[in-house]
């Protein structure tokens, strides 16, 4: 399994899942319930997700550090400021909110509990990885910033 490690693009694995969630919710329709104002949460869902993951993509570019999950060497800081004083991953936070919004949209309870793989999947095969390569980079640095700060929220 550690050959999946940081191989897939997280969006990548965004846009699988979105398929998934869509797919599942059209399947099941047995497990469609009443959830209160889908489109209002969608919406809400979509709108804090661009700004956090937006964030993310500037303080990064800020820093002048890569942007690129698959290329982990080539960050030249740790960036603790802006959003990332409160997450570590602004970015994969935005794209689990699209889809938790998305699958609370379809209604369906295996949709939203879909929604959830992909913190798993982040979580095993990008996260782990990634901050095990940037503590080889930064060292205690690192290792502060991950005491100060939660990996999600």
């Amino acid at each position: 399994m550690d050959k999946l490690e940081r191989k897939i693009p997280p969006v990548a694995v965004f846009v699988i899942l979105l398929v998934v969630i869509n797919k599942v919710a059209h399947e099941f329709i047995q497990l469609n319930v009443a959830l209160p104002l889908p489109s209002i949460v969608f919406g809400l869902c979509f709108v804090v997700a661009g700004i956090i993951g937006l964030a993310g993509v500037y303080e990064f570019r800020r820093a002048k550090t890569t942007v690129n999950p698959v290329k982990v060497e080539d960050a030249s800081s740790v960036v603790d400021t802006g959003i990332f004083a409160y997450t570590r991953n602004p970015m994969y936070l935005g794209l689990f909110l699209l889809l938790l919004g998305y699958a609370y949209w379809q209604q369906n309870l295996l949709a939203i509990a879909c929604s959830f793989l992909f913190v798993l999947y982040m979580n095993r095969f990008q996260i782990r990885p990634e901050e095990q390569a940037l503590e080889k980079l930064f060292g205690a640095q690192y290792l502060d910033y991950m005491q100060r700060v939660r990996r999600w929220v």
